[in-house]
């Protein structure tokens, strides 16, 4: 019997509800002593004025067990609603009304991902670090009652009988789906170009969707190219041409969308039976299908919050030369979805002393339900992140013929398999997920895009309509990964070349990770799985049919993703603007760029006012300029077409 210490550095207030006893009951014991079990030894969870707590320990092990207890404590019911979302299970805790989520989640099979990359990807280390932080979460729930867990579980007794189950591994690395799934990229873009079709032509469509700005504003790395000596990206290289892509798109990051060459079709073109050309007429006749498909999609983000216009996220670092300090100050404001409680959890984890048994004194932000720390900083190295906004998902279009799909000439039987979801207060349904060699038939959740085989007009050269067309989606989140490695690595990186090497297996979801450290150095990496495409650019629904479409086996290497030290400029800038230069960089990361109002608005910030102190910093956080509104002008564009 080890002893868990908690010291309590500032009170708690609390309010009435119920009762104060049923109140009072779910909340976190912040003094005293809690004897939990398993421990090597003393763990101290000191808390500040606000709540944040500050972990103390002489192993990982129990680093880890004390922040799923401590997280468990505080959030326990956000972390049980996240993992019933990620499994597909909120028809569990919520009835009937959760059931058609259910079953579009079912079908992504996020839990399904993270069980295969927790069974055969992640390391020894990681799984050790998850299954101590499991063990911290249960240590909590064991012999608490629903009500004693959590106030909301009251309330939930009044409408069913549920009662949380252990916390699992699983349930952690899960939440690295939801988290990938909110930054996506252009799925509804890629939607929504193609609704405008049904209204609009292609010069029409371009008007909406204008050129991105390359030459007005800043990115990374202005000269950056692949070394045609090294293979490698080069901040500093001359360019050497195009590897892929011709660059077609629009905007994610909520500050405006840019195109380099309009909508025509990029995803699909003109040609034979069962070749490209035939998608072009089964895309016009998909219209209300892929609106329908839409209205799904939007139903999921609202799990995690309202996404759209002004959530982009912004960061920037700047070197000493321009600080009071002489050391480099490094700020980071990832939008993800305002939420309450927030999405992010604020805490400490520190060894007491650095040895191979505790490998870890760092502090910043994580989520519930995620042991280690996601953004923040160590004793030698600050980072921070945005999202890069990579175009990492497809959607295609498949001929479906009874249990089979056209691919080529061939006909091409679904991988399926059965979902059982339970229903609180209801009896369980099964439903049969489908998949092609893309993806999961997304469409096979909707019941407008069940009738898609009555609707489609296609033209003469369009395989036959049989049952119809239905809709797939490729997605590297559905591709099992290392992220979780990442995160932990990134937590003990000491310099450049281990913070890169960590940012190796930050696999999805594909962000702009800035860096810091105390020797004065600054930096930058995009790290990511991206897809090479043989052919097309991604922004329309491609022909499912036609193998000329597909991914290739490999993804953009690592060694040719952008990255930045120690720049001339003495700072950078990310803010889900382009990284890259279009005519010089050789692969195609995404059509889809925000138009970098937002970065070149921080540019000039950085340029021309004090980055001294961080006070300035936080100031320029707190600045406001006009936005953009064009991409909600887009979406209900797209739902009056």
């Amino acid at each position: 019997m080890i002893v868990l210490v908690l010291a309590l550095l500032a009170g708690v207030g609390y309010g009435a509800y119920w009762g104060v006893s049923t109140v009072r009951a779910s909340l976190p014991q912040t003094t005293g002593t809690i004897k939990i079990p398993g421990l090597d030894g003393q763990v101290e969870v000191k808390r500040d004025s606000y709540g944040v707590p500050q972990i103390y320990a002489n192993t990982d092990q129990d680093l880890f067990r004390a922040q799923g207890f401590v997280q468990a404590q505080d959030r326990f019911w956000e972390m049980d609603v996240r993992r019933h979302m990620t499994s597909g299970r909120l028809s569990e805790m919520f009835g009937k009304s959760q059931v058609s989520t259910d079953e579009f989640l079912r079908t992504l099979g996020w839990r399904r991902v993270a069980q295969e990359e927790y069974d055969t990807k992640l390391s020894d280390e990681t799984k050790k670090y998850l299954q101590s932080y499991a063990d911290g979460v249960n240590d909590y729930l064991k012999g608490r009652d629903g009500a004693e867990i959590s106030v909301e579980y009251a309330a939930l007794g009044f409408t069913n009988d549920y009662r949380p189950a252990k916390w699992t591994p699983v349930d952690s690395v899960a939440w690295l789906k939801a988290m990938a799934w909110d930054l996506r990229s252009n799925m509804q873009d890629e939607i929504d170009r193609s609704l405008l079709t049904s209204r609009l032509d292609g010069k029409q469509i371009k008007e909406l969707y204008p050129p991105y700005p390359y030459a007005r504003t800043n990115r990374s790395s202005t000269r950056a190219a692949i070394n045609q000596d090294t293979g490698e990206y080069d901040p500093e290289a001359e360019p050497g041409g195009k590897a892929n892509g011709d660059g077609t798109g629009t905007g994610t990051d909520g500050t405006g969308t840019g195109t380099d060459a309009g909508a025509g079709g990029t995803g699909t073109e003109a040609g034979g039976v069962g070749t490209a050309g035939s998608a072009a007429g089964a895309v016009g006749g998909l219209q209300s299908q892929l609106d329908a498909l839409s209205g799904t999609l939007d139903e999921i983000p609202a799990l995690l919050g309202p996404s759209g216009s002004g959530i982009g996220s912004n960061s920037w670092v700047v070197s000493g030369k321009y600080t009071t300090t002489s050391k480099p100050l490094l700020a980071n404001d990832p939008h993800l979805a305002p939420q309450l409680p927030s999405v992010w959890y604020q805490m400490g984890l520190h060894c007491r002393s650095i040895t191979e048994d505790c490998q870890y004194d760092v502090a910043g932000y994580t989520f519930s339900g995620l042991p280690g720390v996601v953004i923040g900083h160590n004793k030698n190295i600050a980072w921070g992140m945005t999202n890069l906004g990579a175009d990492v998902s497809d959607l295609y279009l498949e001929k479906i013929n009874g249990d089979t799909y056209q691919y080529g000439n061939e006909q091409k039987k679904f991988i399926t398999r059965e979902e059982t979801i339970k229903i609180a207060g209801a009896k369980s349904q099964t439903i049969t997920v489908r998949e092609t060699g893309h993806g999961p038939v997304v469409s096979d959740r909707d019941s407008e895009l069940r009738k898609v085989g009555d609707k489609a007009p296609v033209d003469n050269a369009a395989p036959d309509r049989g049952e119809g067309y239905g809709v797939s989606l490729q997605w590297t989140a559905l591709q099992p990964g290392k992220t979780m490695d990442a995160v932990f690595e990134l937590n003990r990186a000491e310099d450049f070349k281990q913070f890169r090497a960590a940012a190796e297996n930050f696999e999805v979801p594909s962000q702009n990770l800035i860096y810091a450290d105390f020797e004065g150095h600054i930096g930058y990496q995009a790290p990511g799985k991206i897809p090479v495409r043989a052919k097309g650019d991604g922004s329309l629904p491609a022909p499912g049919w036609n193998p000329d479409y597909h991914w290739k086996k490999d993804y953009v290497p690592f060694s040719e993703l952008p990255y930045e030290y120690d720049p001339e400029r003495g700072y950078i800038v990310t803010a889900n603007q382009a990284v890259i230069d279009d005519e010089k960089y050789p692969h195609m990361l995404t059509t889809d760029w925000g138009y970098g109002a937002r970065s070149q608005r921080i540019n000039d910030l950085v340029k021309f006012e004090d980055q001294g102190r961080r006070e300035d910093l936080d100031r320029r956080h707190a600045h406001h300029a006009g936005g953009q509104p064009q991409r909600d002008r887009l979406r209900y564009l797209c739902r009056i077409c």
